[in-house]
């Protein structure tokens, strides 16, 4: 039961990240700061995010102050370690965009909590970061990981589906499931990914176990948002 105790924690620590993102966080450029002035006309990845009166029933936006700082990795995608598939936002850790947002999402009814991303890459980058996204999901469809607190080893499996109704560029769900010692049930994290152009839409949902609601209960609202703002179909 060991790994039900630390996912636990991780559940509660992500819930406190989440509840200090902000309804329209600042979007930021490849240095952090603002997007360029003088870039040419595109939807502004702000407007493009979900809003309260846009998702489904019984979620809510968690909006706080302050926007988490994304932290970048110099390893690619198509070299990092499998356990990095967990992490939120690891498209955008292992293959910087150009500017990109986020907003924290909840639904307290079945303890769900994850975040909505938006994040835009250079002209034929995203297609890319997909490609290294499918390639990772086949190298990591099953592996082993330590737990960090007490080195307890988890059997992990990784899972990939389409994104059902939702047309696209390139979209994929990724379910990782881990099981530790004396666990009757995995722990499962999920996330979804759409590409529109070169924009990656990201849903991420924390992990859980015996999920009542899956990432796909939000997907298509998030994706419907987006193509709202930038007036597509």
């Amino acid at each position: 039961m060991r790994l039900r105790g630390v996912v636990s924690a991780a559940v509660v620590a992500a819930a406190l990240a989440l509840s200090g993102c902000s309804q329209e966080p600042p979007v930021r450029a490849a240095d952090g700061g603002p997007s360029p002035v003088g870039a040419p006309a595109q939807v502004r990845l702000r407007d493009a995010l979900l809003t309260d009166r846009q998702l489904p029933p019984a979620f809510r936006l968690l909006t706080a102050s302050a926007t988490p700082d994304q932290h970048f990795s110099d390893v690619p995608i198509t070299a990092m370690p499998c356990e990095e598939l967990v992490v939120e936002g690891f498209t955008a850790r292992h293959d910087r965009p150009a500017e990109g947002v986020s907003v924290g999402l909840e639904k307290p009814s079945d303890d769900w909590f994850g975040r909505e991303s938006l994040d835009r890459y250079p002209p034929g980058r995203a297609a890319a970061v997909m490609a290294a996204v499918h390639g990772a999901a086949q190298r990591c469809a099953s592996y082993t990981a330590t737990l960090p607190v007490d080195g307890s080893p988890t059997k992990n499996t990784v899972s990939t589906a389409g994104v059902g109704g939702v047309a696209a560029d390139d979209g994929l769900v990724l379910r990782i499931s881990a099981l530790g010692p004396g666990d009757g049930e995995p722990y499962v994290t999920e996330v979804a990914l759409v590409r529109e152009g070169d924009v990656i839409l990201t849903v991420h949902k924390t992990v859980a176990q015996q999920p009542r609601s899956s990432v796909e209960a939000v997907l298509p609202a998030a994706v419907a948002a987006y193509r709202a703002a930038a007036g597509s179909p």
